[in-house]
């Protein structure tokens, strides 16, 4: 079996799926990424100018969980992101919801996510209205995680966001405190604002209850978790956004496991390697590995394949998509020029950004770049489920 996402998914997702029931988006999810550079999804044929050799170089799948083929996609969006970025300090902030909360999570991810965004959003906005912290406009991205380093369920958001604001006139307005925000605040708030939204979620059915958890189980454990600390985390001021916009996009695409990680992929098992959380406690931080039956594989992997339209990053503030005009007026106070939409970056430009042409798209008698030749026609058409 080749070691990768994809001979794991080619190996054992047919049998694994033929004992557990999957919504239509896992087995589509799975198609693509088992059919990702193969006959199946078609492509083209290249040949060298003096006619040494012929290639063939196949469709990839451009599935967001795919971690093959979604490098360019990675990179296009970090490069918008840094043209967008105000050039002053940003801050990183992190928000957990409890793991008490994993098995509702499980029944309503698409919602789920809804109501974290929301809770996020509504927290620093209403915190950086106030004028004893900014009393501006934010600017703030946020990215949604849901797996933790050996792939458990560990749903949280990322917060890249803006040491300062916007005023209603027009000025920069610069935080009031060093630490941007009090942490204890900022944790009371987003408790209250995500332990509401998930009563207001049950109350309309817009979140459905597992079937052992009854509504007074639920009540309980909401009050339950009113009373205990949750993780929300402040880390240090950085001089600029642009590391962790990086950050955020080696998650956005391309799943939560990459093939470089996965050591072992057999009939029993299968082994990769990951390094704990130093706050985790386990190793030191040192590099491990874990060994998962590939049922058990399949288990933590496929809780992380995001639902259709589930957008993972989002913009909120003077970094909304539609805040284009205030975003250019907070940048003038910056002395930076108006934001301007980068080019699409063509495979080409990515292959020379990173001086990686692959030695597949090279004769290998005379060096010479294969050119186009035909076009290969689509395999067997996806299985009737994705129809």
């Amino acid at each position: 079996m080749e070691c990768t996402l994809q001979g794991i998914f080619q190996s054992h997702f047919e049998a694994y799926a033929a004992q557990h029931r999957l919504p239509l988006y896992i087995h589509r999810a799975a198609y693509w990424i088992s059919s990702c550079r193969t006959a199946a999804l078609g492509g083209h044929v290249r040949k060298c100018p003096a006619g040494h050799v012929e290639r063939a170089f196949y469709n990839s799948c451009h599935q967001r969980g795919c971690p093959q083929c979604q490098a360019m996609a990675t990179e296009s969006w970090l490069e918008r992101q840094r043209e967008r970025l105000l050039a002053c300090a940003h801050h990183h902030l992190i928000f957990t919801i409890p793991h008490d909360l994993n098995a509702l999570w499980r029944y309503n991810r698409a919602a789920m996510a809804k109501l974290l965004f929301g809770a996020v959003r509504e927290t620093l906005v209403e915190l950086l209205a106030d004028a004893k912290y900014l009393g501006a406009t934010p600017a703030f991205l946020s990215a949604l995680h849901t797996w933790g380093r050996s792939l458990w369920l560990h749903p949280h958001v990322h917060v890249l966001i803006a040491d300062g604001g916007l005023d209603d006139n027009g000025a920069r307005v610069r935080p009031r405190r060093s630490h941007f925000l009090p942490a204890r605040v900022l944790m009371m708030v987003f408790r209250g604002k995500f332990l509401a939204a998930l009563r207001e979620g049950v109350a309309c059915a817009q979140l459905h209850l597992p079937p052992d958890l009854s509504r007074e189980r639920f009540t309980s454990l909401l009050n339950k978790l009113g009373r205990v600390k949750w993780n929300v985390r402040l880390c240090t001021r950085y001089a600029h956004g642009e590391g962790v916009a990086a950050y955020l996009a080696r998650y956005l695409k391309g799943g939560a496991l990459k093939n470089t990680q996965i050591v072992a992929a057999g009939q029993d098992c299968v082994r990769f390697r990951y390094t704990p959380h130093p706050d985790e406690g386990e190793g030191g931080g040192e590099p491990m590995l874990m060994t998962l039956s590939p049922e058990a594989f399949l288990d933590r992997y496929l809780t992380h394949i995001a639902p259709p339209r589930l957008q993972s990053v989002r913009g909120y503030g003077l970094y909304a998509q539609r805040q284009g005009e205030r975003l250019d007026r907070a940048r003038r106070t910056l002395g930076q020029a108006p934001v301007e939409e980068p080019k699409p970056l063509s495979a080409v430009d990515f292959l020379a950004r990173f001086r990686q042409l692959p030695d597949a798209a090279r004769c290998p008698r005379c060096g010479s770049i294969l050119l186009f030749a035909s076009a290969i026609a689509h395999g067997p058409a996806p299985p009737r489920i994705l129809h």
